[in-house]
């Protein structure tokens, strides 16, 4: 089947091969509506965890994506026994007022329904989980320091958070986070990248490498982690986030990273000896699937 040809119906059967069936992930799902500001509601995606709880997940979104476009990364995690909680946040395409949010008004936005988010959650700790934009909203909850919009008053750390996973963060972004603010990351981190991750404007050569900032700023011996997958853009070739780019979809390799963020997230969200034993196993420095540990 071409990729021209491939419908979202036989794209979501496709991805449900790389972890919970689709069908079994909409079951497993419920709507919310949270008070983000005094103007403004919050609707969120919770998916129930299947078999026996082992913790939560709170994961934000990329740039005009929502969170239905993670099946491949949600279902793992699902399925490997947490409840994930996803906002749709105002710069989604499907969002039925984000024409009202501009540029930068976004940011404001997504910090306030990540706030509300974690008030409506009981759990004493959670993992901050996020793709692109929503990937320096997970970085942020850990400890980057972002840089506050106005009208946002406090620290943007959530010292309940004990582990952070961002899908190619952004590169340090004016009136977003400058470098020194990845530096202070303070949590546990997994970052992921793919070297076909080029952003616009970036340097066909080494671009995506400026998605691995955060890793490299980071503090050395914080249990940080480096994936880097080969061949992999910012997409998965259609899997995550936008399913109407270009392909060929990566499912195989969407695989590898589900993979190594469940073990991540099993790790450092409940100090999970045998999860951190096989993650240590999984460091590489070169083949399709490069994982690096400081």
């Amino acid at each position: 089947m071409s990729r021209k040809h491939l419908s979202r119906r036989s794209l979501l059967a496709m991805l449900g091969t790389v972890a919970l069936a689709p069908q079994r992930l909409l079951a497993s799902s419920t709507n919310i509506t949270l008070s983000a500001s005094a103007t403004r509601s919050s609707n969120v995606t919770r998916w129930q965890a299947h078999g026996a709880r082992r913790g939560t997940i709170l994961f934000s979104h990329g740039a005009l994506s929502s969170p239905s476009k993670y099946p491949g990364l949600i279902g793992a995690w699902v399925d490997a026994g947490y409840d994930v909680y996803a906002p749709l946040h105002v710069d989604s395409e499907d969002h039925p007022d984000t024409k009202k949010y501009v540029g930068f008004a976004s940011w404001r936005a997504r910090i306030e329904d990540m706030r509300a988010l974690a008030q409506h959650v009981t759990d004493k700790s959670y993992v901050a989980a996020g793709h692109s934009y929503g990937a320096l909203v997970a970085l942020t909850l850990g400890g980057a320091a972002a840089l506050p919009p106005e009208g946002i008053t406090g620290s943007l750390r959530d010292p309940r958070v004990r582990a952070s996973v961002a899908f190619s963060p952004p590169a340090p972004v004016p009136k977003l986070i400058d470098a020194a603010g990845y530096a202070t990351l303070a949590v546990p981190a997994l970052i992921q990248t793919g070297d076909r991750d080029i952003p616009p404007g970036a340097s066909a050569a080494d671009g995506w490498k400026g998605h691995l900032l955060p890793y490299d700023l980071a503090a050395a011996g914080g249990d940080r982690y480096a994936l880097i997958l080969q061949g992999v853009d910012h997409y998965f070739g259609g899997a995550i986030c936008r399913h109407s780019v270009a392909g060929p979809i990566q499912l195989a390799q969407l695989k590898s990273a589900a993979e190594i963020s469940t073990l991540f997230i099993d790790a450092y969200s409940t100090n999970g000896t045998a999860a951190r034993a096989a993650l240590q196993r999984r460091l590489a420095d070169s083949g399709p699937v490069i994982l690096r540990r400081k």
